[in-house]
């Protein structure tokens, strides 16, 4: 044995979905990195519309098409839930910031208040959507 690794003590690995039951906190910590992501190409795509529509009536178009294809449509609803989901996700971190709702059971209420928020604010923007167009 070296004499660097003499006096090394082997330190336990970091826990993983092994060692702890998942929960709806752990959970929609991943989901809030997940629509972080999505968010991301999501607003390359808000990009591309707009670079559509500088790019004159027929190009807008084309866009237009796309974007009220059924393939298109559930890409502005994910991108609708993934901005919805994201922003009440950071609002719920900066209720833990502030030292407010960080033990059990009121973490994971919280939690489930921000899935349950972006889904219905998702749901009542498409209903409102569909009223007015």
């Amino acid at each position: 044995m070296k004499q660097a690794d003499a006096g090394r003590r082997e330190r336990p690995l970091a826990p993983d979905l092994q060692t702890y039951r998942p929960t709806l906190t752990m959970v929609m910590s991943i989901v809030h990195r997940m629509t972080g992501a999505a968010l991301y190409l999501g607003f390359v795509a808000a990009m591309l519309w707009l670079a559509a529509l500088a790019g004159g009536a027929e190009t807008y178009a084309v866009a237009r098409r796309l974007f009220a294809s059924p393939v298109g449509l559930a890409i502005l609803l994910g991108f609708t839930w993934a901005l919805l989901h994201h922003a009440f996700g950071g609002i719920r971190h900066l209720i833990w910031d502030l030292s407010i709702a960080h033990t059990y059971p009121a973490r994971e209420y919280l939690t489930l208040a921000t899935l349950v928020a972006s889904l219905v604010l998702t749901i009542l923007f498409w209903a409102a959507r569909g009223l007015t167009s």
